[in-house]
């Protein structure tokens, strides 16, 4: 039997064994199985998921597939041979098809695997599309090289360790940029395995060959980013026609059409910003797509779009000033008419069915929109099939399980960490209106220990969200988790504050070139309300936060006059002169900042809302974390904001991770992260 790396029945005997611990504890945050949806059965009566789990030994995890069955309310662990599985989708009621290693296989439960293809090293990105007549098309990307390396210059000095660079973007987010670019491909797969998908040309056709713009566009996007229209006819794709400096200053990506049997591609009308997601209806008749109108702005309204594939024109659903289908994170067809859809709205995450009316040519299209979840939950990936919804769900207190959608009523499917949540206390989780500097009512999330008693006194931590324009939602993180904070003994708020999303347009823009601003105003209207409560120990206040959360702390420690006794910056940004001159995706520094520094009158950005700018006003305790892989925030600004604390005679700790990027995620170093963390906190605000 596949071993996993920690089962929920070894789990539970040690969680007896020993003393059950008050509340979540950083080392049952690891232990905890991360559950994500994969597909449902087309008869809807079996769902696909993943779980996830690690070692802290290994420094590692291992993904495993399982099925669940409605009838008989049992999960069956879908392949018995260790690594892991994903990519993974019904071939038909008993045989699951998943991409592993590499390639693409199919097993049959209770049978052995059997192999699908044999692919070129660097293959993923993995989609298998069922056609009308039965038969499976797969696309996924291909690895090609179509720059030139610093090697091949110098062919003859094959030690010589070195990288010519003479354009943007050299780097990007974790990595460096090389001589490789992902392009779509797609073949037909033989699901009895006897003919193998790997050869270009005779078994599959490869788009985009030779063409130095990437698909999926990197780093963070994948399958979603091609499909294939359900009668063979049409590819569509989205990818950035640009490379270098054009790539690192714009947004401007394109959805494409190929037609599978003239071989010509064309562009389908979008916006001046991502269009991505391409989906065609059940019928072939419509693509329908996510679209954003502003090239630079990478957290603009994303938009559902609609294209013609007849009479070649697209519309946008709803109109400018419409906020309820003003982002659209996610969506399914259901019929030629209908979707599902996952919107943020009022700090958490919803399904809802979308009805599109007629599309008209340069007309907006009108719609109905009824909310299918409610509550404060996040609901994130879904699947549906034969009147059937199945979601991911998670909230504060619980990491995500799968659920089912009915008829107002959801019911928990899986059940993967119930014996850890089972065996320690939850938080109180509380809504809270405060009134911001300018008048505006802003949510505020306030965060209590599992054990609260109001009679006591608790020290409390302001949390300040990244983004800039990402909502304080329901989310489960597994690093900055406000169920772990508040175990170790504190109350956690977490304000909405100005910049994020499901707020409406207004609410989301005001960021925009103004990060010390009203934004830093209303965290400081968050905390001073909170404070006001009796349980709050105002000798003891704390801000903690990453990316332009991080930025958040460093401005904050400048700006505070008083308030915290300790911070703690992940990955801020510190000096903004030379973070411009250092970042990569130089879109997001124009649109946020307001273009370069050497600019004449010079943003803002630069004087007033630079914490490098007001560190002469620095007397508190600071922790500065920040990876070394981390090029979005490179490393100098952390050491920067480092060493100025230390010249000024400011008690501070670097915590440095040379191979960790934006984030901390290999288990070993994210125990060291949380045990440094919370120990510069019970220094300086419990001791």
């Amino acid at each position: 039997m596949k071993k996993l790396i920690f089962s929920l029945i070894a789990m539970g005997s040690m969680l007896t064994a020993q003393a059950q611990p008050a509340g979540m504890t950083p080392e049952l945050l690891w232990q905890l199985g991360r559950v994500s949806l994969e597909d449902v059965s087309t008869s809807g009566e079996r769902v696909l998921y993943g779980v996830s789990r690690y070692s802290i030994e290994a420094n590692s995890g291992e993904r495993d597939l399982y099925v669940y069955d409605l009838s008989t309310g049992v999960p069956q662990l879908v392949i018995d041979i260790p690594g892991s599985e994903s990519s993974a989708v019904f071939f038909n009621e008993s045989t699951v098809g998943y991409a592993k290693d590499g390639q693409y296989w199919k097993v049959e439960f209770g049978s052995a695997p059997v192999k699908l293809t044999n692919l070129p090293e660097g293959s993923g990105n993995f989609k298998p599309v069922q056609m009308n007549d039965g038969s499976w098309q797969l696309l996924f990307s291909v690895r090609e090289k179509v720059f030139p390396t610093s090697s091949d210059l110098y062919p003859g000095l094959d030690q010589a360790e070195f990288r010519v660079i003479d354009d943007l973007m050299y780097r990007h987010w974790d990595h460096w940029t090389d001589e490789y670019v992902n392009h779509p491909a797609f073949g037909a797969l033989d699901l009895t395995g006897a003919n193998l998908l790997e050869t270009e040309g005779d078994d599959y056709t490869h788009l985009m060959k030779g063409e130095p713009y990437h698909c999926p566009i990197p780093p963070f996007n994948g399958s979603e980013s091609f499909t294939m229209s359900s009668d063979g006819k049409y590819v569509a794709y989205n990818t950035k026609r640009a490379t270098g400096l054009e790539f690192a200053q714009s947004t401007n990506s394109a959805i494409y059409l190929y037609n599978t049997e003239t071989g010509e591609t064309t562009e389908v009308p979008g916006q001046e910003g991502y269009d991505a997601h391409p989906q065609f209806s059940p019928n072939n008749r419509l693509l329908a797509f996510t679209s954003m109108a502003r090239n630079g702005y990478e957290s603009d309204e994303s938009r559902l779009a609609i294209y013609d594939l007849r009479r070649g024109f697209t519309s946008i659903v709803g109109t400018v000033e419409d906020q309820t289908v003003e982002y659209i994170n996610d969506f399914q067809w259901i019929s030629n008419d209908e979707m599902i859809v996952n919107v943020p709205t009022g700090a958490t995450q919803q399904l809802a069915e979308l009805e599109i009316g007629r599309v008209r040519e340069g007309e907006r299209i009108e719609y109905d929109f009824d909310f299918l979840t409610s509550g404060d939950y996040n609901y994130n990936g879904f699947k549906y099939a034969d009147g059937n919804l199945f979601a991911e769900r998670q909230d504060m207190n619980h990491a995500t399980e799968i659920f089912q959608v009915r008829e107002g009523e959801v019911v928990a499917l899986t059940h993967v960490n119930d014996q850890i949540y089972q065996a320690i206390g939850l938080s109180n989780v509380e809504k809270r209106m405060v009134t911001t500097s300018d008048g505006k009512e802003m949510l505020t999330w306030v965060i209590y220990p599992p054990d609260f008693d109001p009679t006591k006194k608790y020290p409390t931590l302001l949390y300040c969200q990244g983004g800039p324009q990402s909502p304080v939602s329901q989310f489960y993180s597994y690093r900055w988790n406000f169920q772990l904070m508040a175990a170790q003994g504190y109350i956690v708020v977490a304000p909405n504050r100005r910049g994020v999303q499901g707020f409406g347009s207004e609410w989301n823009e005001q960021i925009s070139q103004d990060w010390g601003g009203q934004a830093m105003r209303d965290y400081l209207a968050a905390i001073d309300d909170v404070a006001q409560e009796p349980y709050v120990d105002t000798d003891n206040l704390g801000a903690v936060g990453a990316s332009y959360g991080g930025y958040s702390v460093y401005m904050l420690a400048g700006i505070h006059e008083g308030r915290f006794s300790a911070f703690i910056s992940h990955c801020g940004l510190f000096n903004m002169e030379s973070w411009y001159g250092s970042t990569e995706e130089l879109f997001f520094a124009n649109w946020d900042l307001g273009g370069p520094y050497w600019q004449d009158p010079q943003p803002a950005s630069y004087t007033d809302y630079n914490p490098a700018k007001f560190v002469q006003n620095w007397d508190t305790p600071i922790l500065v974390i920040h990876g070394g892989k981390d090029f979005r925030v490179p490393e100098n600004q952390g050491m920067e904001a480092f060493q100025a604390a230390q010249i000024r005679g400011v008690e501070s700790k670097f915590l440095y991770f040379p191979n960790e990027g934006h984030w901390v995620l290999s288990p070993q170093n994210g125990l060291v992260w949380h045990t440094e963390f919370f120990g510069w906190l019970r220094t300086h605000l419990q001791d």
